[in-house]
């Protein structure tokens, strides 16, 4: 066997070995968040390590040493960065009793997940508040044109016609600008109806008639081939 042949076999062969003994769960939020909550690679790294140490090798409380030697970070980093993890409170040491009565120390990890969990809900909520001026909006336009139709009719609207107008909306897109100055031009041409209305949205549609400038000019040029 060549010796590159063998380097391969033996690469391969502690490749396979390192699969086998699994993988380790490493937290998607903590990828997602570490930034945020003021966390460094380094940081995210030794946490990396001391799940994998908890979770798949049983091992609760390993030494600096133990985790020093699986980083590439120099020692003080690896010692300062468990430092800030139990000062910042992501990670705690608790003491523990066996059925013997024999006490010993283990990390507990219980305070990372709780930290990602409220950076998570933290997040959710500003999301949802940067999202509720613009939903707000958008209820007021579609109040404002249901109050201007019925007004317009002279009558309250239909569950059908309601229905309409969001179709108009969400699946047509046609804008609120649009769709009232469709009305204003089903008024002047005295068939105030809604089969009438969507007519002259779908014909504007066709035609690339997007804003309501758009619709006057288009109308008129219209009026004018007519006369």
């Amino acid at each position: 066997m060549s010796p590159s042949t063998y380097n391969q076999a033996r690469i391969e062969t502690i490749l396979l070995k390192s699969l086998q003994e699994g993988t380790v769960a490493v937290p998607s939020l903590l990828l997602k968040l570490y930034r945020s909550l003021q966390l460094s690679e380094v940081d995210v790294m030794t946490l990396i390590h001391l799940i994998s140490f908890v979770e798949k090798e049983n091992n609760s409380f390993p030494t600096l040493d133990e985790i020093q030697e699986r980083m590439s970070a120099s020692p003080d980093a690896v010692i300062a960065s468990v430092q800030k993890l139990i000062r910042d409170q992501f990670i705690a040491i608790d003491e523990q009793t066996d059925m013997t009565g024999f006490r010993s120390e283990v990390y507990n990890l219980t305070p990372l997940y709780t930290k990602l969990a409220k950076g998570m809900a933290e997040q959710q909520l500003r999301e949802l508040s940067e999202a509720a001026p613009t939903q707000a909006a958008q209820d007021d336009r579609v109040k404002n044109i249901y109050t201007t139709i019925e007004n317009e009719f002279a009558r309250p609207l239909t569950p059908m016609e309601f229905e309409t107008i969001s179709n108009w909306l969400d699946k047509d897109n046609y804008k609120e600008e649009l769709i009232l100055t469709a009305l204003k031009e089903a008024v002047f041409a005295g068939k105030v109806h809604f089969r009438y209305i969507d007519r002259i949205l779908l014909d504007w549609s066709r035609n690339r008639v997007s804003t309501a400038e758009q619709a006057k000019e288009y109308s008129q040029r219209f009026r004018q081939t007519r006369s």
